[in-house]
């Protein structure tokens, strides 16, 4: 999740209240949150969505990590055109549950999106975003 990680870092970086809403025509609007919640490791967790129609197409949740460097693990994945919610890490009756496979999955598919958004330029759009106009 390099694009959204350069996002974070250009926005000063993970903090509580955290809300971004980048708009990119003719992409959904990309909207990046802090969670309330920490993720199931006790990390700070960030949400990222593309809004279309007030349906979520994707959203995914991250915890974000600073061991080893910056880095964005996925634990949630809702697709509302698809009736998909799935959960890859989470907390049951107190304890931590990971299924291996559908963390995979989710990794895999937040790589492939990532590309996706760099390649339509979310990130440059933020930067746009970000300059006063004169």
């Amino acid at each position: 999740m390099k694009t959204i990680l350069a996002i974070l870092k250009r926005a000063g970086g993970w903090h509580p209240g955290l809300n971004l809403k980048i708009e990119n025509l003719p992409y959904k609007a990309l909207v990046i949150e802090a969670l309330d919640e920490s993720g199931p490791m006790g990390l700070p967790a960030i949400s990222v969505c593309h809004y279309g129609d007030l349906m979520r197409d994707p959203e995914m949740c991250f915890e974000l990590g600073l061991a080893g460097g910056a880095h964005l693990d996925p634990f949630y994945f809702r697709n509302d055109y698809l009736g998909t919610e799935q959960w890859s890490r989470t907390i049951i009756r107190g304890h931590y549950a990971h299924v291996v496979g559908l963390h995979e999955q989710h990794r895999r598919f937040a790589e492939q999106w990532d590309n996706n958004l760099r390649i339509q330029g979310f990130l440059e759009a933020f930067e746009r975003q970000q300059t006063p106009r004169a």
